[in-house]
């Protein structure tokens, strides 16, 4: 991260937290809805299925650079199948960083090329060995492995959601994010029960096994890109919701915090690590604010 990203970063979070303020930092672009896969824990894929064309992104970019957002991340239905013309995922990524946003990240299935310098991360969900991964996203585990293995950049960090299906696989992907060339870190996120994918939520007892788990990995070496102080409140669901410094932007309507607000209930059983770790450092609890320091400088 350069010197004045941090600089603007630490003052955002010393005003937010002084003076109670929910302004945002972090912001979202749905570029589609659209998804070349029919993963078992997604409720938000081809619901639409319309591709947003470059005029409303960039519009849409502009509004959340207007608003102070110096984070932004693209996100789907799947990324890479957003296209508008000759314009192509890269060209907004090129656009976001020209127009003064100083961590441009995004999220993908990693089932395409993965050929994306400017990023400052590509999120790449992955969850769990072989076996598990395809239980979950169908059998795309080996063409995700060989993009990685082709990946023009070392900015890839794996995005696991933890469900009842892939628990057993943390200790994997931690190991799998170690010693896998092109892979930064791993993320991870426990799975947020929308109505219909309610099954595959964990109890308080498996979210406590897996933070063990994670922690373990992290005291021997393994790069995580999460927050250990973080881990009691997301394993209670302890954590305040909605986080007001994320917003996400889908077609023209703004959200606080995420698409899963509208939800009844959702929020208070909500599993995004994010949404824990942000809230804790707004609120200004130290043990995250040193936390999260070492993380970012360590990954971005």
């Amino acid at each position: 991260m350069k010197f004045s990203s941090f600089i603007h970063f630490a003052r955002f979070g010393v005003e937010t937290i002084l003076f109670k303020k929910k302004s945002p930092i972090l912001g979202t672009v749905i570029l589609t809805d659209k998804c070349n896969l029919k993963c078992r824990h997604c409720s938000v894929n081809n619901i639409t299925a319309v591709v947003h064309p470059y005029t409303q992104i960039r519009r849409e970019m502009q509004q959340l650079y207007d608003m102070g957002i110096r984070i932004l991340f693209f996100c789907g239905g799947e990324t890479f199948l957003w296209r508008d013309g000759e314009k192509t995922l890269r060209d907004l990524v090129i656009d976001a960083k020209a127009m003064g946003f100083l961590i441009v990240n995004v999220v993908t299935n990693g089932t395409f090329p993965l050929d994306l310098p400017e990023a400052d991360l590509i999120l790449l969900s992955l969850d769990g060995d072989r076996e598990r991964h395809n239980a979950v996203r169908g059998d795309t585990y080996d063409t995700i492995m060989g993009n990685i293995k082709n990946a023009t950049s070392d900015n890839i960090c794996f995005y696991m959601a933890i469900n009842q299906i892939n628990k057993d696989a943390v200790r994997d992907v931690c190991a799998l994010a170690r010693d896998t060339e092109n892979v930064r870190a791993v993320s991870f996120n426990f799975h947020t029960p929308y109505p219909d994918t309610r099954e595959l939520a964990l109890s308080k007892e498996e979210k406590a096994a897996c933070c063990g788990v994670i922690a373990e990995m992290m005291d021997a070496g393994a790069p995580v890109f999460d927050l250990k102080s973080a881990f009691p409140y997301l394993i209670e669901n302890s954590f305040p919701t909605p986080c007001h410094q994320c917003v996400v932007m889908e077609n023209g309507k703004l959200s606080t915090c995420g698409r899963c607000i509208e939800v009844p209930g959702l929020c208070g059983e909500c599993g995004y690590f994010f949404v824990a770790e942000y809230t804790l450092l707004f609120r200004g609890n130290i043990k995250v604010i040193f936390e999260m320091l070492r993380t970012y400088l360590r990954y971005i």
